[in-house]
């Protein structure tokens, strides 16, 4: 295939900070008639697909709506590559080495291409929303036939049409968002457990975070639409639904002419009859005591909150624009706690910032040793090109960063071991969600604090909340026996 020269403009800006920020009094739409073009709906018969998931639960959730998109149009799953008419990358822009597989696996596949030349491999996602990346891909990558970002997978059968056809690379990265496209297709990973989309974007617009503008402005769905699709997971007998949102507790907020935010959706769900209810991810900025209350009513609504931190020193948090102070964290976690006895607290924290000195650093392990959090995904700061922190002087030698990293997770796994330890001989409530990915003669499932917990039992047992007893105790993993019978 010749390499391209495109016309960028028509179909991508590049991430503007100034312009961004202004994006919120664009009008919302909500898209209700998708379907399939007539002469797509047969288009896959005999064919197969495959799609590579990176980054966070979102683009899981997105993989399963491309998924959906392409049954709708008779294609069948595959995980051979050498099987697959269809290859896709659904890519996250948050780490460095997140892109950087994509570009090896896309680097790896020239010669599959080279054999298979009727193969459609393609990249969409977070990373197409990024200008440098696009721009890589056409010019080192040409065997690439489809790009689209995260605004168009509505798109998809019309862009695959494209593809198939104009036998060329077919690009359509849209920068503005604005549409909410109801009624799209599902194939969910799994009839235990589902992931649902509450709203979309983010509007925090943190230092060193891409997300904004890869994933857009702050948009809410409708509360009348959520509730229809976790009243229908319900009656399909899922046991777990886990709302989803770049900011979830943000959800509402870009509502006009109606008050209704997240503790109000979280009150109503709670109503409906589905056992367990997570959500994730959620901002300190954003998590009032409105929203502490309704959690406190438990039911549905486990004791497990993930409440990325990022770091314990309020000068950092100022530079990486978290619009929170180190004391009002620690003031919010102690108010949590109170309402919420046995609440598991989980963070993200990112060493080495740009200027964090070793002083700032001890600042965030005084405040995991404080909170005792549960868990915490740790990272070494990576500028990420388009965002202002990539703008300062990233001074941190990457030897120190690393040693950072290393100590803060010990700490973290110190508590977490210290944290599990103490459930030694408890019986927990256990969500069963099918057979260990590490040991195929257990089962494996998570208690109502997410804790992951191993124990041996039959294929029966999938999808059932058992009492299981723990016997021992690792800082990521527990062990136990099911007090139940296998067979019941």
């Amino acid at each position: 295939m010749a390499q391209m020269t495109i016309d960028f403009s028509r179909f991508f800006v590049p991430p503007n900070l100034k312009e961004a920020k202004k994006r919120g009094k664009e009008a919302v739409n909500v898209i209700r008639d998708f379907d399939i073009p007539e002469d797509m709906k047969d288009i896959g018969r005999g064919h197969t697909y495959l799609i590579r998931t990176y980054g966070c639960q979102m683009n899981v959730h997105d993989s399963e709506t491309i998924a959906g998109i392409l049954e709708r149009m008779g294609y069948a799953p595959t995980e051979d590559e050498r099987e697959a008419d269809i290859i896709l990358y659904n890519t996250c822009a948050v780490r460095e080495n997140a892109e950087d597989k994509v570009f090896g696996e896309l680097g790896r596949l020239k010669g599959l291409k080279r054999t298979k030349p009727d193969l459609i491999l393609g990249v969409c996602g977070c990373m197409p929303q990024e200008e440098a990346v696009v721009n890589r891909i056409l010019q080192r990558y040409p065997h690439v036939d489809l790009i689209f970002g995260t605004h168009n997978i509505h798109r998809l059968p019309v862009l695959l049409r494209e593809a198939l056809y104009a036998k060329e690379m077919v690009v359509e990265v849209w920068s503005k968002e604005g549409d909410i496209v109801e009624n799209l297709p599902k194939v969910r990973q799994d009839g235990v457990r589902a992931w649902v989309n509450i709203m979309y974007g983010c509007d925090k617009f943190c230092t060193y975070c891409i997300v904004p503008y890869t994933r857009g402005k702050e948009r809410s769905r409708l509360p009348q639409d959520v509730l229809a699709e976790v009243r229908d997971l319900a009656r399909q007998g899922y046991m777990e639904v886990t709302l989803l949102g770049q900011n979830v507790n943000a959800y509402g907020k870009d509502f006009v002419d109606l008050d209704y935010d997240f503790a109000d959706l979280l009150d109503d769900i709670r109503k409906i009859g589905i056992p367990r209810v997570r959500f994730t991810t959620s901002h300190p900025r954003d998590f009032d005591d409105k929203l502490i209350e309704v959690l406190a009513k438990g039911g549905n609504l486990v004791e497990h909150i993930h409440l990325p931190v990022q770091s314990g020193n309020s000068e950092i948090l100022k530079k990486m624009a978290r619009k929170y102070t180190r004391e009002q964290y620690l003031e919010l976690v102690r108010k949590i706690k109170e309402a919420i006895p046995g609440v598991a607290l989980t963070t993200d924290i990112i060493v080495g910032f740009p200027g964090e000195t070793e002083e700032q650093f001890q600042d965030t392990l005084s405040l995991v040793r404080e909170v005792e959090f549960d868990g915490a995904y740790t990272f070494v700061y990576s500028p990420r090109p388009g965002t202002p922190a990539a703008e300062m002087e990233d001074n941190v030698p990457l030897e120190e960063k690393k040693d950072r990293l290393h100590r803060l997770n010990a700490l973290v796994n110190e508590i977490a071991l210290k944290k599990n330890e103490a459930l030694r001989g408890q019986v927990v409530e256990v969500l069963v969600e099918g057979r260990s990915k590490t040991n195929p003669n257990m089962l494996s499932g998570r208690t109502r604090t997410n804790k992951l917990v191993h124990f041996p039992g039959g294929e029966e047992l999938v999808g059932k909340l058992l009492p299981v007893k723990i016997t021992e105790a690792h800082a990521h993993t527990l062990y136990g026996e099911a007090l139940v019978a296998s067979g019941v």
